[in-house]
């Protein structure tokens, strides 16, 4: 199913309702349930992700994927001791972003090895991992760019709508062709896990998320975060990135790291307008520090 409208789901709500355990609607992009009143939805107070019972965002949410790609995902999920199969389906004639969850207890049925899942943590581990493969990346366990364009525009809404600061830094491993051309792709692989793992020890991830964008870049969101406290932030993970040793990365011997910031403040802008306009700033950083070693003439 690619989407499906307001009237149908008005004329399938009683079907719906005795096919699964859940039947709701949801705001992908605020995070909110949807109420249907006469003929079109309102928002209300209740945030979405509340009904896991972890208090976050989901990190592998298929609803807006669904939203944002206009098609039906699936995804397991689980809440307390329950595992649910969780269909997502977008909404195609709605004023506000919508999408339709469908969901299903699938905890008695789902048979994974072996073990008893409501009294072990087989199975959660196993959703967990489900999830995972699905929006981390594996050389660094980072989120992946999947990640990035579902987390994102959702941090930046909350963000507009709290009236808080938000920073973005996109981070650039310096001649990075030349540790793969020098010492070969098990160096280079080894040196943008490194990378990744300082990233990882100089935030607090209750407030912050990091990805690895692709090849050797890396974006970093800090939540309520000024430019300012977002460079002491940057300039640690540049300090730690040079400061790591020869025999964590084989044969290649030094790592460096550019980066740019863009901080969202005052004037809302779109994820697309944050990456790239930290990504010129990178670039910036990056040809300043070259031109510094450039031989005079």
């Amino acid at each position: 199913m690619n989407n499906i409208s307001l009237d149908e789901i008005k004329d399938k709500l009683d079907f719906f309702n005795k096919m699964y355990d859940a039947v709701r609607l949801i705001d992908p992009l605020h995070k909110r349930v949807l109420e249907y009143r006469g003929s079109s939805l309102e928002g209300t107070k209740d945030v979405c992700y509340d009904y896991w019972g972890n208090s976050r965002i989901c990190e592998n949410c298929i609803s807006i994927r669904s939203y944002q790609e206009d098609r039906s995902f699936v995804k397991m999920e689980k809440s307390e001791d329950t595992v649910l199969l969780v269909t997502a389906i977008p909404i195609g004639n709605s004023s506000r972003p919508a999408v339709l969850e469908l969901l299903k207890n699938a905890t008695d049925t789902m048979l994974i090895g072996s073990g008893d899942y409501n009294k072990g943590e087989m199975l959660s581990r196993f959703v967990q991992e489900l999830n995972d493969i699905i929006v981390k990346d594996p050389l660094t366990s980072l989120y992946n760019r999947r990640f990035i364009a579902e987390r994102l525009p959702a941090d930046i809404i909350e963000a507009t709508l709290m009236h808080m600061p938000l920073s973005v830094c996109f981070f650039d491993m310096d001649n990075f062709k030349s540790i793969n051309d020098l010492y070969g792709h098990e160096s280079g692989d080894l040196a943008i896990k490194a990378v990744g793992e300082a990233i990882s020890r100089n935030i607090r991830f209750e407030n912050a998320w990091a990805a690895r964008y692709g090849g050797d870049e890396f974006l970093l969101y800090l939540k309520n975060t000024e430019e300012d406290q977002a460079r002491v932030i940057a300039e640690r993970i540049q300090r730690d990135v040079e400061n790591i040793s020869a025999d964590q990365l084989m044969k290649a011997s030094h790592l460096s790291i550019s980066f740019g910031i863009e901080t969202m403040k005052d004037i809302p802008m779109t994820a697309e307008e944050l990456i790239r306009r930290a990504d010129e700033k990178m670039y910036q950083a990056k040809n300043a520090k070259s031109s510094q070693y450039e031989p005079e003439r």
